[in-house]
């Protein structure tokens, strides 16, 4: 009897990992800024809206060029840094580096983790633009 219950302890165990897997890198393309009213937003405001949204979610987010933002988050002993590009009319968020999350360029998978991340960040800048 004890046996089986160990057999199928294990079995339920290999089952539920069987499911978990390394996801693959979330990027965010060409995600359209969207302002309330007749307005335009500008390419200062978007940065802005960017830096607001980062800052606030503990990202360290400085200006490359016009147009290009690199994003860096450290959280323990993660990192993960990101280029965020952007016109008066959309931005996107691509992976570019990390530490110990896991990446696989091969495969582009990484720590799931890394994933939320930057759909927290892209919910975060969503918001600020929508205050413009």
């Amino acid at each position: 009897m004890r046996k089986l219950l160990l057999f199928m302890i294990a079995a339920i165990a290999t089952l539920s990992f069987l499911g978990c897997g390394t996801p693959p890198v979330y990027n965010v393309s060409s995600m359209s800024i969207a302002v309330s009213g007749d307005k335009k937003a500008s390419l200062e405001d978007v940065e802005k809206a960017i830096l607001r949204a980062g800052g606030g979610l503990g990202w360290i987010i400085k200006k490359e060029k016009p147009g290009v933002l690199k994003g860096t988050l450290i959280l323990r002993t993660h990192t993960a840094i990101v280029s965020i590009k952007h016109t008066t009319e959309e931005y996107s968020i691509t992976y570019e580096s990390s530490v110990n999350l896991n990446y696989n360029a091969e495969s582009n998978t990484i720590h799931s983790n890394y994933n939320g991340w930057i759909q927290n960040l892209n919910k975060a800048i969503q918001v600020q633009l929508g205050l413009l």
